[in-house]
């Protein structure tokens, strides 16, 4: 799997306003932005990410996933440092 169909999957999936994935074999980081994890709590916002992926984590074809999630308001303040060429 490669980082392009996680993205993908995740795009179709769930209403994020952007999305951002590296990595390569089955070690992917993620970084969601949307309005939707306002409020939510860090293990509610990964329960979101996880559950499109869960049947490749299940299967093996994901092995770690490091998740990083924003409301529009975070991530304005933190963009610059997590993608220095935005």
């Amino acid at each position: 799997m490669q980082a392009e169909d996680i993205k993908k999957i995740l795009e179709d999936k769930l209403a994020l306003d952007e999305i951002h994935v590296t990595g390569e074999g089955s070690h992917f980081q993620i970084l969601a932005v949307s309005d939707a994890f306002e409020g939510m709590s860090r293990v509610k916002k990964q329960q979101m990410i996880y559950a499109p992926l869960n049947e490749f984590i299940a299967d093996g074809t994901l092995h770690a996933l490091s998740i990083k999630t924003f409301n529009q308001e975070q991530w304005q303040k933190d963009k610059k440092l997590l993608l220095p060429d935005a």
